[in-house]
């Protein structure tokens, strides 16, 4: 394959690189390694990401610890824990082998397959090139032996294209429906697809699950590297048969990370063996899986390749909770508890007919945050300071090198979080309205931030089965400005990490109109020079809020808008809502919706430094709501209502 013999060149100087002490960290291209590195600190916890910049610009220190990660995590000795064993057993029960038929029935051929939901299964092409052979193949699964040696009872589904089938020839895949009861198709779980970048760079180990010419389930475990990336391809030696078509390709971490689909002969037979094997990486195919538009009966099916499925439990970590969200989808019955996690947003967001999947910058080592002297030269904010008291119920930011190590810097905001309550003291966000980009919305996918634990942050366990919505305490188009768009989209996409997230019940968070729009007012009709907004939000955390699901559901929230007047002077007004009718003695079963239950006022900057016990400094001189004696609160029907 021309591919793969162009690449030699390029392919031996990567293998040589890695014979080097610390090479695994220079194999690759910088921020591929950056972007590992910072994928491997979600299964590892005490992994601090790296910036791409400085291992571009090779600072000697930059370097240094991304060979000592990479080394420690990657080029390991072969001591692993054994819950690296039981992901394997969790990923391989979702590949099959494929039986593939001609128009007579004849079997013709095998190949191999894994389920990627609930319903799709997801092989190569030239296994099943058209619907016609789909129509005519089936796919068999626990075709292995048990732990006692002997065979499992097969289970064998005929597939079912009629319903769903999407191939394309040059990325070499083939997704269909199988056909199967729901019930009947759980019990072997999915090995879910993910979008974001990061799950393998040059150097890394992978294992394959296969059915080599047909034969029982057989995985090439580990021993076999990553030597190349090209384009939407992933090289590797491994050892694979005709029949091994169609396999998934794993990293360490039990990530879906490429589709096998050729074992390709190099010019140099001394290379590798004379065998390079290639893979269709998932990134790839993902990204053309979403430009795709199918039938309104189609559609769904291919939505729910994007939908999160069940995580299994870091490498490494014995931190385990119920309930299923983000990664490796499993059967009802896992010898693993199922862990909360984040991984990759994948969600679409619809921009002039285009969808856009949501993924999180992963380079967290370069957001920038919240900027004090956003709004004009000589008026800095600067954030607000937390209590004595606070400080130690502070979450710390993990890649934190300044003195606030407990701030964490996202693209145009940051935040400040609690870890005894899992919620934020406060959120700091800087709005351009001269470069506003407005982002469709869709259906939400939320992230935790692997700066700080998952149990420092509220997950989505509190959400499920109750009117409680994930309320943005940073609106998601407040950061979304700058250039390139791709600035204000990325700054969108940060506002779902569940650090910016407060438990709100739904009729709370999606009838809040006078308060959703006091920035917008502020920015776009008040006395407001440079169109420039920095916003303060945070939810009133109160010793004697009530507790569900082992969360204290805040009663009140609060906001601080500052802007500069025509004049040049600052102008910062406060604001307070409240959802304490709504959920006062857990009261979470939907009922009519109360307007007087969640009415906005505006206050003085004093009284949410009194409920709060945080400082604003200076910025009670510049509230002109306090320089009205006597006026303790003000409610606002309309903006109009203001006092700025």
């Amino acid at each position: 394959m021309a591919r793969v013999a162009s690449r030699v060149v390029q392919r031996r100087e990567k293998i040589d690189t890695l014979r080097l002490p610390g090479g695994i960290a220079r194999a690759d291209e910088p921020d591929r390694v950056a972007t590992r590195i910072d994928r491997l600190s979600r299964h590892y916890p005490d992994v601090r990401p790296v910036s791409p910049t400085a291992i571009r610009a090779g600072e000697p220190a930059a370097v240094a610890a991304a060979g000592a990660i990479l080394e420690r995590i990657i080029q390991t000795n072969d001591l692993l824990g054994v819950d690296y064993l039981d992901g394997g057993v969790v990923a391989a029960r979702g590949v099959g082998r494929v039986n593939i038929r001609d128009e007579r029935g004849r079997l013709v051929g095998y190949g191999t397959g894994s389920m990627v939901t609930p319903e799709l299964l997801l092989t190569n092409h030239h296994v099943l090139p058209d619907e016609q052979v789909a129509e005519r193949s089936s796919v068999e699964f626990d075709y292995q032996d048990g732990p006692d040696g002997r065979p499992l009872p097969l289970q064998g589904f005929t597939l079912d294209p009629e319903r769903f089938f999407l191939a394309d020839a040059e990325l070499d895949f083939a997704l269909v429906s199988v056909k199967g009861t729901p019930a009947e198709l759980s019990r072997f779980g999915f090995n879910r697809l993910i979008e974001s970048e990061g799950k393998a760079i040059v150097g890394d180990f992978v294992s394959i699950v296969q059915h080599p010419r047909g034969e029982k389930k057989q995985v090439a475990l580990r021993e076999n590297r990553v030597v190349d990336l090209v384009d939407s391809f992933l090289h590797y030696e491994t050892d694979t048969e005709p029949g091994s078509s169609g396999s998934p390709v794993f990293n360490d971490q039990w990530e879906f990370v490429a589709l096998h689909h050729a074992s390709v002969p190099v010019p140099d037979s001394s290379e590798l063996g004379g065998i390079v094997n290639e893979g269709v990486r998932v990134s790839r195919l993902l990204a053309f899986l979403r430009d795709r538009s199918l039938p309104p009966a189609q559609q769904p099916l291919l939505d729910r390749v994007f939908a999160d499925g069940v995580t299994l439990p870091s490498i490494g970590s014995t931190q385990q909770a119920p309930g299923p969200a983000g990664g490796l989808a499993a059967a009802p019955a896992l010898p693993l508890g199922a862990r909360l996690s984040g991984g990759p947003i994948n969600r679409e967001v619809r921009v002039s007919g285009r969808r856009e999947a949501i993924t999180i910058d992963p380079r967290y080592a370069d957001r920038k945050g919240y900027a004090p002297d956003f709004l004009a030269e000589g008026c800095p904010v600067p954030l607000p300071a937390l209590h004595a008291d606070q400080v130690p119920l502070a979450a710390v930011n993990r890649m934190a090198t300044g003195d606030h190590c407990y701030v964490l810097p996202y693209h145009h905001f940051s935040i400040v979080l609690n870890k005894q309550r899992r919620l934020a003291f406060f959120t700091a966000v800087n709005i351009d309205g001269n470069s506003s980009v407005r982002l469709r919305r869709e259906s939400d996918r939320w992230s935790f931030d692997p700066r700080v634990p998952e149990d420092e942050q509220t997950g989505e366990e509190v959400y499920a089965a109750n009117p409680l919505d994930r309320g943005h305490l940073v609106r998601r188009l407040d950061p979304a400005w700058g250039v390139p768009r791709t600035a204000a989209k990325a700054a969108n996409d940060d506002t779902f990490h569940f650090t910016n997230c407060s438990p709100q019940h739904e009729d709370f968070n999606q009838n809040q109109t006078t308060w959703a729009g006091l920035e917008d007012y502020i920015l776009e009709n008040a006395d407001n020079r440079d169109l420039k907004v920095t916003v303060f939000t945070g939810p009133v955390l109160a010793d004697d809020d009530d507790e569900y699901r082992g969360v204290q559901l805040p009663r009140q929230f609060w906001k601080v808008v500052v802007m500069v007047k025509e004049t040049g002077e600052l102008s910062a007004t406060a604001y307070m809502l409240s959802q304490e009718d709504l959920i006062r003695g857990l009261k979470l079963v939907p009922e009519a919706f109360s307007y007087g239950a969640y009415r906005t006022y505006q206050v003085p900057i004093a009284r949410i430094e009194d409920v709060t016990k945080l400082s604003f400094g200076a910025l009670s001189d510049a509230d002109p709501l306090a320089r009205l004696e006597g006026l303790i609160a003000k409610e606002i029907i309309h903006p109009r209502d203001l006092v700025l």
